[in-house]
């Protein structure tokens, strides 16, 4: 079985959360069957395991409808896709698509690094069901990142494919440390309580909550560690109590990531829809316990390990964050975070997803017998 992983949505010189879905998942799925990745720039290379690879053009390209000719002279058993919108026109293989989430028909906002017209398309496509039933009707089989965006496709019909959860996983961002209740180290020093969130700015991830919850937990700091607008942060800052209790990283690598969870009492989220929760997965991972808006891929993903509040609860944010003052409470949280995170492994997702493409190459051989 001839398997081609489609890797043109790899980011240059950064992964976003597809790109690095797509990147890790083709790294582990290499380690139980060959594989070949198709780029459309070598730069992305920089990101990408080192496999072979063949170059074909972007997913952005008016070639992009009848991509499958450029592909079909590889000879693929079966493609997958991290992305739903890969052309098919004239394919002689198998394929598989994943679609991660359902955000943006309720929060219908592009991501803002798109090119204006693809940003229009972007906010055309998700006015109606039909786009995507289309696009998803094309391929062999389907997989999703969580069993909430499997619920949610199969509750708007969206395809007549066989749908797998393939989950998503987080990488690990620095060596593991042997955490101790913060509050501890705050009351000797003085220094306020720490919370984190790493996220975008885009209005369905409810920043403002986590800012004007700190009007109810005196003594906190709030930290935001992603890359904020000048305008955006004047306006954050005016939500605070004060101008200290928010402070702006404007970006973090890995290693200032680790060490600001490190130090925190709580990892902070209060979206009102995610395609899964890569943050969470991260913050779990480093025995920081994470309180969050009470919406299902949350519950998916931090179970018994979180703590839950209303979406839109700045009030309820701080009563949640309040019980981790009590150092057995903290302490308990901590290592059921640990415990949680590690069901979340690439090496699971690549074992998922094999077994979705053997199945594929099995049917479209049965047929032609």
């Amino acid at each position: 079985m001839k398997v081609v992983v489609d890797c043109r949505y790899t980011r240059i010189g950064f992964h976003d959360g597809i790109s690095r879905y797509g990147a890790r998942v083709v790294e582990a799925l290499a380690s139980l069957h060959d594989v070949t990745m198709l780029i459309s720039d070598e730069r992305q290379l920089e990101m990408l395991p080192d496999l072979p690879w063949q170059k074909v053009s972007g997913p952005t390209s008016a070639r992009e409808p009848f991509i499958a000719r450029q592909i079909n002279r590889l000879k693929p058993d079966v493609v997958w896709s991290p992305m739903q919108t890969i052309g098919s026109a004239g394919r002689k293989y198998g394929l598989v698509l994943t679609l991660h989430d359902l955000i943006y028909y309720e929060n219908r906002t592009p991501p803002r690094d798109l090119p204006q017209i693809i940003r229009l398309l972007w906010r055309l496509y998700h006015l109606s069901w039909w786009p995507q039933r289309w696009l998803l009707n094309r391929a062999d089989e389907i997989t999703t990142v969580s069993a909430t965006s499997q619920r949610l496709i199969e509750k708007h019909r969206l395809t007549r494919r066989r749908i797998t959860v393939v989950t998503n996983a987080a990488d690990e961002l620095a060596p593991p440390v042997e955490r101790v209740e913060p509050g501890e180290a705050a009351a000797q020093t003085g220094a306020p309580r720490e919370l984190v969130y790493m996220g975008s700015f885009m209005p369905y991830k409810g920043v403002d909550v986590l800012v004007r919850s700190l009007h109810h937990l005196p003594g906190y700091r709030l930290t935001l560690l992603s890359r904020v607008s000048d305008a955006e942060r004047a306006r954050l800052t005016a939500l605070a109590p004060t101008p200290e209790s928010v402070v702006f990283a404007n970006g973090a690598s890995d290693a200032e990531y680790a060490a600001a969870l490190d130090r925190a009492t709580a990892f902070v989220h209060a979206s009102r829809a995610e395609g899964f929760g890569i943050p969470l997965v991260e913050s779990m991972s480093r025995g920081t316990p994470v309180v969050v808006s009470d919406i299902p891929i949350f519950r998916e993903v931090g179970s018994d390990a979180a703590l839950y509040f209303a979406p839109g609860s700045a009030e309820q944010l701080a009563s949640a964050v309040r019980t981790l003052e009590d150092p057995a409470e903290w302490t308990a949280r901590s290592a059921a975070s640990r415990e949680r995170a590690a069901h979340y492994r690439w090496a699971d997702a690549a074992e998922a997803l094999l077994e979705v493409l053997e199945r594929v190459h099995a049917a479209r051989v049965a047929r032609r017998r």
